[in-house]
């Protein structure tokens, strides 16, 4: 896959080096607050309401899920190398790996928290997204929340679900009751069990990659292919 290669590494460079630790702190010793934000919904006036039986067994999965080779990344989406890395190394992934078919695709929550106020929130909407209209609508509202990141609010919730075609009251509630928090908090548990200690963190069929780079994690897939 040479052209691959050189594409990837082309694309990098236009976004600079990076640096290869990013946002540090997941021991596994902080205990995650689960109880979700206060949100002004601003502009799109909304009554938020407990979501009911949340699937907590949802995982954002994007390309074939019966490939052999099974890409898990780890993020928060209050961590800036993670915005970094979904906004500027992600979409060389998905074009060149993911779309055609050639790898599984999993995204999972590791809450270090960064921000203790949103990484939940956010992570809880993210999933609400994906539950109810699928794993494309998720990854649209990803790169929507992180392009907000900074500046997360309730209205930027629902701005970000209204990018992905979502219901935004509906990510809003999600975030304000943090109903898929539980999940984060699995996620994080099996992170810290696989060895995680910062975000985003890379795996390609269960070995973690030196960095977040494009061509980093594309040829840690050409030599699993």
């Amino acid at each position: 896959m040479e052209r691959t290669r050189r594409s990837l590494l082309a694309g990098a460079a236009s976004v600079g080096v990076v640096g290869a630790a990013g946002c540090l702190g997941g021991s596994g010793g902080t205990t995650l607050d689960l109880g979700g934000v206060e949100l002004d919904t601003g502009e799109f006036d909304c009554d938020l309401a407990e979501p009911s039986d949340p699937n907590l067994d949802y995982r954002p999965t994007l390309g074939d899920p019966e490939s052999d080779v099974v890409v898990r990344a780890f993020e928060d989406f209050t961590c800036g190398h993670c915005a970094s890395y979904k906004l500027d190394h992600f979409p060389a992934i998905r074009e060149e790996y993911i779309e055609p078919g050639e790898v599984r695709y999993e995204h999972w929550d590791f809450p270090i928290p960064v921000n203790e106020t949103w990484a939940v929130p956010v992570a809880s909407a993210a999933r609400g997204v994906g539950d109810r209209n699928g794993s494309e609508a998720f990854f649209e509202f990803a790169t929507a929340a992180y392009e907000s990141q900074g500046s997360y609010s309730g209205e930027a919730i629902g701005a970000a679900a209204e990018a992905a075609g979502a219901d935004s009251c509906a990510a809003m509630s999600d975030a304000r009751f943090a109903a898929y928090g539980e999940a984060s908090a699995e996620d994080r548990s099996e992170g810290t069990s696989m060895g995680v200690s910062g975000t985003p963190t890379i795996f390609v069929d269960g070995e973690a990659v030196a960095d977040y780079r494009a061509e980093t994690i594309a040829a840690a897939i050409d030599e699993a292919l």
